[in-house]
């Protein structure tokens, strides 16, 4: 079965209104039909959503969110968004267990696989973030990592979640960082992952989208993009500029 490719912008914390106003005229006026060949999502802050998803609407480019509350809502949860807020605004995805909300604020593996679960009872598409660190991959734990990641949430949510759910694997150590896994390494990882999935549940497992996060640019795009089991990218700093994004997805 041919997956459509999904590249989605995470922005992290930059932008500005300005900033959200010119990167979204540019997205509409330099989308090309290569690049429209695949699908295209956006995440920038929340306090950009509604303003971002306004400026797309009719696009075809969606826009989703870099977080979620763990809780439905509403309630006492001062600070928090939930993911029917986020619906509510037009947001089509959200990213969950983000490498950068594990290991900077902590989130276990059991918030988040709540994240997943109130994120898909809300009708948005999870985009469920994997994948391990330096230490973990020179010890030859990635594959232990990857098992106990995707395993929490299977046993919560139950494999035919993932059935409109996506998987990134985010190798941690290629994160900001300049380096990227090589196509062979991200190829078995996305391998490792598409066969858990499998194990389960067989047609889950063919149709399950698993993006690569990790210091994607436009000229390593293609050779990643070309592996069997990679369909598409979470991409961070490449993502800030409307060009740059479009031809990775042009890739």
């Amino acid at each position: 079965m041919a997956r459509q490719r999904l590249v989605a912008g995470n922005w992290k914390l930059n932008g500005s209104l300005s900033q959200v106003e010119q990167y979204c005229a540019d997205l509409k006026q330099q989308l090309s039909d290569a690049s429209g060949q695949s699908q295209l999502l956006v995440c920038p802050p929340f306090v950009y959503l509604q303003r971002m998803q306004a400026l797309l609407e009719g696009s075809g480019v969606a826009v989703g969110a870099q977080n979620v509350a763990d809780k439905a809502g509403p309630g006492a949860y001062t600070g928090e968004v939930s993911a029917t807020m986020l619906a509510d605004v037009g947001c089509s995805h959200a990213i969950i267990g983000h490498s950068e909300r594990r290991h900077i604020y902590g989130e276990s593996e059991e918030v988040i696989a709540a994240k997943f679960a109130v994120t898909r009872q809300a009708g948005l598409t999870p985009i469920l973030c994997v994948g391990e660190t330096l230490s973990e991959r020179d010890a030859e734990q990635t594959e232990d990592v990857l098992r106990r990641q995707l395993g929490t949430v299977i046993a919560e949510c139950g494999v035919q979640a993932f059935a409109d759910a996506i998987i990134a694997y985010e190798p941690v150590w290629a994160i900001g960082t300049g380096r990227s896994a090589s196509p062979e390494q991200a190829q078995a990882a996305h391998a490792f992952l598409r066969n858990q999935i499998a194990v389960e549940d067989a047609i889950v497992g063919n149709e399950v989208r698993i993006l690569y996060g990790g210091s994607v640019k436009p000229d390593n795009a293609a050779s990643l993009f070309g592996c069997d089991d990679v369909d598409g990218g979470l991409i961070g700093g490449a993502s800030l500029e409307a060009a740059s994004l479009l031809a990775i997805a042009a890739a």
